[in-house]
């Protein structure tokens, strides 16, 4: 990929609201006072009934197109649809609930480290209100790892894959994998994406950057929600994505290869 300027716009972002109208009138707003040099267009998923945002009195920065689904689909399908079709040379998945620490543009430093060789997929820092770092690095959800991380208290000792609050791909990158596998309705979408990643050969790299993010598992409270973890988590034990990505891994620890971000 050859090396572009990072003032230019050449992000896409696609965001879904899911009733969460007052966040992301939020982080559009946020989105244009410090991201504007970056984005060329922002694609903003109404998954249920709501008023569209309304724009600042300047209109907004980039091109806001939004779409209402007839019906609620899954965080992979919507971000699939809204993003199928990009001409620009950067997609970013963005939750409504990101929000972006100014003064400089975040996305202009993800989409600096997206461009470089080898990268996958590029990915900030992430603090919760008070500044704290918040835990969007994991290893591999085998069951000893689970066990580890949720009954011991253990940290995860490598950096397999990240949650997709906030991820920037280059586009040729997201053609490749082809987004999202819809087959996840919630849950794991994003540890299949990164695995699928990992097996183009390529790395998934932090940038030097933070925003801050409010997200909260629902499946740590909500038992609906808890089911649809476990069927998306028996699902993705059940892929071939899993046991390839699962064999790669081990084959870079033992070979001592690197397998954290750079």
């Amino acid at each position: 990929m050859s090396v572009v300027p990072v003032s230019a716009k050449l992000l896409v972002v696609s965001v879904v609201s899911h009733g969460h109208g007052p966040l992301v009138a939020q982080l559009l707003l946020s989105l244009a006072r410090h991201c504007s040099g970056s984005i060329a267009r922002v694609i903003l998923t109404l998954n249920v009934p709501e008023s569209e945002p309304v724009a600042p009195a300047s209109g907004w920065p980039f091109d806001l197109q939004v779409r209402r689904n007839a019906v609620p689909l899954g965080f992979g399908t919507n971000h699939n649809l809204a993003l199928h079709a990009a001409t620009e040379p950067f997609v970013c998945v963005l939750n409504p609930d990101v929000g972006i620490l100014g003064p400089s543009d975040p996305l202009a430093a993800l989409v600096a480290v997206a461009q470089k060789p080898g990268i996958g997929c590029a990915y900030p820092l992430q603090v919760n209100a008070q500044g704290e770092i918040q835990d969007c690095e994991r290893q591999l959800p085998t069951l000893p790892a689970l066990i580890r991380r949720r009954l011991l208290g253990r940290a995860d000792a490598r950096v397999d894959w990240v949650n997709a609050a906030c991820l920037v791909f280059p586009a040729e990158v997201w053609r490749a994998v082809k987004g999202f596998d819809d087959v996840y309705f919630m849950y794991c979408e994003d540890v299949d994406i990164c695995l699928r990643v990992r097996l183009l050969g390529l790395v998934l790299a932090k940038a030097p950057v933070a925003v801050a993010h409010a997200g909260q598992r629902a499946s740590h409270r909500n038992w609906r929600h808890l089911t649809w973890h476990v069927r998306s988590l028996l699902r993705l034990w059940c892929s071939p994505t899993f046991w390839q990505a699962r064999q790669l891994l081990q084959s870079d620890v033992t070979s001592g290869g690197r397998i954290s971000p750079p």
